[in-house]
């Protein structure tokens, strides 16, 4: 395959006016890479086999050439994409409604598990063109006869490689062996295992091979950076981060569902606007999480590898891989979460020293070595606060209408008979930037750091340590002598106690002596 023309727009792919329309609509105009490759062998009815990295495209890659050959008269089946979640399966299916806007009788369903199967059942009935599902709903629709595939034309497995690893191979498997003789088949995969060749090598026919060719897996408008846990506690480090790195959205990637819980929680407790999102969790309230990421209404969400499969949200600027990742792969589709349709993004990886194994590998799989962070002092974090308030007035510096707040604030500083510095002071109090605060708590490795200073001792100090030592001897010596000549002399007579005070009139009793005859 030739490299993209320098010059290539969607216009020169030759897809119908309806779906140039609506590209036209949503600012499509100069096509990836991927989509370039992929659409004209898709349209020409050939079979093809996708490698790109998450973000680069693949959706409209596959949907805008399927959507040119879909039949919207015809109620049937004519196209099945199988994705790993729900999550990925939403978002394609409202990629080929947002793309088939100008379409009349179209119509897109979601299967997936989770949802009531009475809803999908009615949108099976009433006939969608193109069916987006999950391995295991797709099957169970199968089986139960709601899902034909009789008239089925196009079949898309999307991130074939997460399928694989999630253990979905055999249900798609059996997918597959079901389907009509003469079908064309897109697989799209960022990487390539043995497990998938094999599946294209049995059900594929006569595919192109099509590979975006990059230097590096993942893409370089992602900044990766390393911060190796040395003592220091994972959630005081997080936190610190958190408050010196300037995010818009942020995904923390957690290893278990119960993780996720637990450390959204805790941030929540230290003022972060933050939710866990795992397949624990009921679709509707899965749903309301992506939601309020989108809207704004959350910054940060704390996530497994398979709940966030699929998840393209614009503001997500950083993503957190607070546990490391055991398989290289996955770090590869986490930090994908950002960085997407060339924008710039920042992947944060949490490490500890028995894991430089792990960190070799990640590095070899993505082709580029990850840079070393520092984490954040306690006067980072004071610095960054006060950034924040500054940039917090200068934009509040620009509104309409100071004047009439100025005025109440002299107001109420007459009446209260204080300065305006004196309200301001109070108002930065309640921002969350007062002294106190602007004090992190230190950190066993800032201790470590504080200690090691004061132990370094400068050599003029430790002569004279050494010359008080000295002479602290030699007077504990004469003190020593001075003791056993003392210790022949009799003690002098102790001087006898005080009598016992009488409180209210009641006389204390007087203690007896040992030799007292009455013992």
């Amino acid at each position: 395959m030739t490299d993209t023309p320098a010059k290539a727009t969607f216009a020169s792919l030759n897809l119908p006016a309806s779906l140039q329309k609506a590209l036209d609509e949503v600012g499509y105009e100069i096509p990836s890479d991927i989509q370039v490759k992929t659409i004209p062998p898709l349209l020409e009815g050939c079979d093809v086999i996708g490698q790109a990295q998450t973000g680069t495209g693949k959706t409209a890659a596959f949907a805008l050439p399927i959507l040119a050959k879909i039949d919207c008269r015809k109620k049937q089946t004519q196209c099945l994409v199988l994705a790993p979640t729900r999550e990925l399966a939403i978002q394609v299916a409202e990629a080929f409604q947002r793309y088939a806007h100008y379409m009349p009788g179209f119509q897109v369903a979601p299967i997936y598990g989770g949802a009531d199967y009475r809803t999908q059942l009615k949108q099976l009935d009433r006939g969608a063109q193109v069916i987006v599902g999950t391995p295991g709903r797709v099957m169970d629709h199968m089986r139960r006869g709601s899902l034909k595939l009789d008239h089925l034309a196009h079949l898309v497995l999307d991130e074939a490689d997460e399928m694989l690893r999630m253990g979905f191979i055999d249900d798609v498997e059996w997918v597959m062996s079901q389907l009509p003789e003469q079908r064309q088949i897109a697989l799209f995969s960022a990487t390539m295992p043995t497990a998938i060749r094999k599946i294209a090598s049995d059900y594929l026919n006569d595919p192109q091979h099509i590979t975006v060719t990059q230097k590096t897996v993942t893409a370089t408008s992602i900044r990766q950076r390393v911060w190796m846990i040395s003592g220091a506690s994972k959630l005081d480090g997080l936190t610190r981060i958190l408050e010196v790195e300037d995010f818009d959205g942020l995904i923390i990637f957690a290893r278990t569902k119960i993780a996720t819980t637990e450390l959204a929680d805790k941030l929540q407790a230290r003022g972060f606007a933050a939710a866990a999102l795992n397949g624990d969790m009921a679709q509707n309230a899965r749903e309301q999480v992506i939601s309020q990421l989108k809207k704004g209404r959350l910054d940060i969400v704390v996530a497994t590898d398979v709940a966030a499969r699929g998840l393209d949200v614009e503001r997500i600027t950083h993503v957190v891989n607070y546990d490391i990742p055991q398989d290289p792969e996955a770090y590869v589709h986490r930090i994908g979460r950002t960085g997407r349709a060339g924008r710039k993004g920042e992947a944060i990886l949490f490490a500890a020293n028995r894991e430089q194994r792990l960190l070799r590998m990640i590095e070899r799989t993505t082709g580029q070595p990850i840079e070393l962070m520092r984490l954040p002092s306690a006067t980072d974090v004071a610095d960054a606060k006060a950034e924040k308030i500054r940039d917090q007035i200068a934009i509040g510096l620009k509104r309409k209408g100071l004047d009439t707040a100025k005025e109440f604030v002299f107001h109420l500083a007459d009446q209260l008979e204080v300065s305006a510095a004196d309200i301001a002071a109070v108002l930065a109090m309640e921002l969350g930037y007062a002294q106190k605060r602007a004090q992190p708590e230190m950190l066993e490795s800032d201790i470590r750091e504080s200690v090691s200073e004061r132990r370094s001792p400068r050599p003029n100090d430790a002569r004279k340590r050494k010359s008080e030592s000295a002479k602290t001897k030699g007077k504990s010596k004469t003190k020593t002598k001075a003791k056993k000549r003392d210790a022949g002399k009799p003690s002098a007579k102790a001087r006898r106690p005080a009598k016992p005070v009488e409180q209210d009139g009641a006389r204390k009793p007087r203690k007896r002596k040992a030799n007292s005859s009455s013992f």
